[in-house]
């Protein structure tokens, strides 16, 4: 067998199983919003749009644009292309993830009641408890993949369920459309949210599965090159558009054409990318699970996972992130991590770099320490975002951080 065919085999084996790819994805991150023919110049990349104000023909006759804050060409471009990936009718980019939360968040008023995944990313957990609750919202953070503990929580008062699939760090996979069913007949005007950071537009579509808002850190795998800090918001109905267009430019928290630029850019790899990330990780996973040395590993595509046929029924592939835990205690851990090379020990994730961190230390650190060990984030669980690198480049990273770290008292 020649190493193309052979090269195809093995894409079909790793993507066995999973739902089928997204009908034109790379054709629409490609040329939706981008068309030519809306410039006079007829640019085949749309141009950086840097201008603050945009004359006007007559006092309130406009070209569409008025002040860059409330709308930018170079923004219109991105938020066009996102909201096609994301199969969604509407998408708003603001100045990050965390921007994108508050965005969302101010949807609601005093006395409200927020329903939260209880293991997400430590910002998010952040904003929640130590500042949406001073602001009067109420909060009840429960683990989503047990649907009679969500079921529980839902008050008269609740008026957002935030579900984050898979979770950071502990990679749980929540059921979008199992829980957007039992959430929606509690009450069908409670607004369903889902952080889609992890698994990127390529994967996975919370919209089709019955959420109503899908937002991003789109700093993650949707820019793709550690080099841009932005959110993205992306709605099919219309109030919520609405509503969130109207805090987009009342907020404020919006982001600099050049990285709306630099994000629409990294759209058109997307595919590509995605495709390589789960490559790299399932290699590394299968690697790490079969190392004694090795506690335990969690990535979604592997069958140990425990909601490994959640994954196969609502996503196309998986990411780059991986969750393991080290056999030993917090030395072997920190040893592990000093002695990677090719990875390097820093927070954020879902760029061409591998990257490794320590999230009882880094990313979770701002989450209650009583909280972090009910949730398993343990002195020993290190967290991978798997890279772009040659396979066997990362493989051998790996093994040569955990002879390292296995030396450690003998």
């Amino acid at each position: 067998m020649d190493k193309n065919k052979q090269r195809n085999c093995e894409d079909c084996d790793l993507f066995s199983g999973f739902c089928q790819n997204f009908k034109s994805f790379a054709t629409d991150a490609i040329h939706v919003g981008q068309e030519p023919e809306q410039w006079n110049s007829m640019a085949v990349v749309p141009p950086i749009s840097l201008s603050t104000t945009f004359k006007q023909q007559a006092p309130g006759k406009h070209a569409g644009f008025e002040y860059s804050r409330s709308g930018n060409p170079t923004r219109n471009c991105l938020e066009k292309a996102v909201a096609a990936l994301d199969g969604a009718k509407h998408c708003l980019a603001v100045a990050s993830g965390l921007a994108a939360t508050v965005t969302i968040t101010h949807m609601l008023k005093c006395g409200d009641g927020i329903v939260c995944m209880d293991d997400v990313y430590g910002g998010t957990n952040r904003y929640f408890q130590k500042i949406a609750v001073t602001m009067g919202l109420e909060l009840a953070l429960v683990d989503c993949t047990k649907p009679e503990l969500l079921k529980a929580a839902l008050k008269d008062n609740t008026k957002m369920v935030w579900i984050e699939t898979p979770t950071n760090p502990t990679m749980k996979v929540v059921d979008i459309k199992a829980c957007s069913e039992l959430v929606h007949a509690h009450n069908k005007d409670i607004v369903v949210v889902v952080d889609n950071t992890f698994m990127s537009a390529y994967f996975q579509r919370p919209l089709a599965l019955g959420a109503d808002i899908c937002m991003y850190s789109a700093t993650k795998y949707m820019n793709g090159h550690s080099d841009v800090v932005m959110g993205l918001i992306s709605v099919s109905r219309e109030d919520l558009h609405e509503r969130l267009r109207f805090l987009q430019n009342a907020l404020g928290g919006v982001p600099s054409p050049f990285d709306c630029y630099l994000c629409n850019r990294g759209l058109k790899t997307l595919h590509l990318r995605m495709e390589q990330h789960f490559k790299n990780a399932m290699a590394a996973a299968k690697f790490l699970e079969a190392d004694p040395r090795v506690e335990r590993v969690i990535y979604p595509g592997l069958p140990s996972h425990p909601q490994y046929d959640v994954v196969k029924k609502q996503c196309t592939g998986c990411p780059g992130m991986i969750t393991f835990y080290i056999k030993g205690k917090l030395e072997h851990a920190s040893t592990f991590l000093s002695n990677l090379k090719l990875f390097s020990i820093a927070e954020s994730l879902g760029g061409y770099e591998s990257l490794a961190e320590h999230p009882a230390i880094m990313t979770h650190a701002s989450v209650p320490e009583k909280e972090r060990a009910v949730l398993g984030i343990s002195d020993t669980l290190i967290r991978l975002s798997v890279g772009l690198e040659d396979e066997e480049d990362i493989i051998k990273d790996l093994k040569e951080a955990l002879d390292a770290a296995v030396g450690i008292g003998h």
